[in-house]
Order: C-alpha cells, then structure tokens, then sequence
C-alpha cells in the first residue's frame, strides 16, 4: 500500500505506482491493467478527483519524468537482490531505497550537495570499521569459480558451523580447479563473510567519440564485513549483456572507505560532460 510521510516529504511507492503517476503526470490516462494501483493511490490521498496528483509528489514526478542523471545501484546479499538509487534533475534529486520483501521503495528529496553522502548511506559504507589485513589483498579467479562459491551457500545446513560453512564453500571453489592455496583459502573465507556485492552504475547523455549518445561509469564493490571492502577490477563496470561468461577474467582487490568514497565522487558526471537539452 503506498503511504507517504508529510515532514520530509518521503512516499512508499511500488513500480505500478509510479507507472500510474508517470503516465498522469505526463498528461495520459492511468494505463490499462493498473487500477488496483490508482485505487491505491487515491486511498493514501496521492490522487485526488479526476486524477489529480497531490501537490507533495510534483517535485518528485518532475524529476523522474525529465532525469539530467540516473544513478543505479543494484546490491545483491542473502536476502536476495535490491535495487536502489538517484534521479538527478533540473532543480532537484530524488532518491530511492528498497526495502527487503517489500513491494514499496521509499522515494525522498535529497540535497544535491550531499549526493555523495546520500550513495554512500545506501551501501552501508563504514569509515570505521575493524578489518583483518592478514592474508592475500588480490583474488584473481573465473566467474564460473565464483558462481561455484557463491551458489554453495545454498547447500549450507542451517545448523552448520562457521567453520563448516567455510569448508563447504572451499571444496566447491577447489572443484573448479582455478584457485589454490592462500587466495583458495581467502576467497573462501570472502564468500562467507560476504554482506552484499553491490554495483553502482551512472548514466547520463553525454558525447561518445564525438558523437552524442548515452555515457555510463560504474564500478562493483564486495562488502565483507571483517575481511572489508574489496573493489571488483574486473569484470569491469557497467558490464553489457551477453558480455560475462563462465571463463571471464574476476579480480578482487582490497581496498577501503576512503577510495571508495572517491570512487563515488568520480562515476558521477561533471558538469561539461552532461549535455544539456536542445544544445
């Protein structure tokens, strides 16, 4: 059900409702399919009459109907795969977290000059936080290892030891036949530390090769709460369709808050590099 919070203003909003108020807010009728959407909507009080949208969603749809900067961030753990990110406007940026389980995200006006700050929150970054430097600071391995790894989890029982799980994840990386010693050990170890694997992707109309077209940065980050961040190399982001297979290259490298932060300050776009509408 969508709802909405007056103090700040933020809204809980499913894709459904914001496709009924992307279509209303452009001029078009409530598309066909999505009534029990409107019906929610008018509930909540975020339509009114024929159609009205609530005076608190205009900065909001006017951002998302005309995006300067779409800013993604897709963050995959154990309870599955979230999607999150900035619209990033004329005037204003909005932006969205998901929550897990739930059908709504939550929508909320943010500053422009804490854009940073704001990504920064979504990934959990921990300036502070205690990590272990022992062991290998480079992983190099195939993604067919690392979908090994990563799909034994599953096979894990409930009742079972971290040590056990540990062991469990290490004999299916070592059937793969790419990794061994030291960086078998620790890739093991990641993998059963792994709070989330995350991917940040900004995409903007810009100019390629001289051309105008659509420019994108991103980059992939693991989460592996004592073991710390590790930057993912490669593959490289943003990773295009059809681009991975089980043989592709993956590299790992230790890294920390701060060269993350800077990481994120850099895939978003400077002011010249964005094209600007009728220019």
């Amino acid at each position: 059900m969508p709802s909405y919070d007056i103090t700040r203003p933020r809204f809980r909003l499913a894709d459904e409702h914001i496709i009924v108020l992307t279509e209303l807010a452009t001029g078009q009728p409530a598309p066909e399919g999505y009534g029990t959407a409107r019906e929610e909507l008018h509930r909540c009080g975020l339509l009114s009459g024929a159609d009205t949208l609530s005076v608190l969603l205009v900065p909001v749809m006017k951002t998302l109907i005309d995006p300067v900067v779409v800013v993604s961030l897709e963050a995959t753990g154990r309870q599955g795969t979230l999607n999150h990110g900035l619209i990033i406007g004329q005037d204003q940026v909005v932006a969205h977290q998901s929550w897990p389980g739930e059908r709504e995200a939550e929508y909320t006006l943010v500053e422009p000059r804490t854009m940073v700050w704001a990504i920064a929150n979504m990934v959990g970054l921990q300036q502070s936080a205690t990590v272990s430097d022992e062991g290998p600071a480079l992983v190099e391995t195939t993604m067919k290892t690392l979908e090994e790894g990563i799909g034994s989890l599953a096979a894990v029982p409930a009742a079972a030891s971290g040590e056990q799980e540990r062991e469990h994840i290490r004999s299916a990386l070592e059937s793969t036949g790419s990794l061994e010693g030291p960086a078998l050990v620790r890739f093991a170890e990641m993998i059963g530390e792994l709070r989330s694997s995350w991917r940040l992707t900004a995409a903007w109309r810009g100019r390629d090769g001289g051309e105008d077209g659509v420019t994108a940065r991103g980059f992939g980050v693991w989460d592996c709460g004592p073991l710390g961040y590790w930057h993912r190399e490669l593959p490289a982001e943003p990773v295009a369709p059809g681009q991975i297979g089980p043989e592709s290259p993956v590299r790992l490298a230790r890294t920390d808050a701060k060269r993350i932060w800077g990481m994120i300050t850099d895939v978003l776009p400077a002011e010249g590099e964005i094209k600007r509408a009728g220019l």
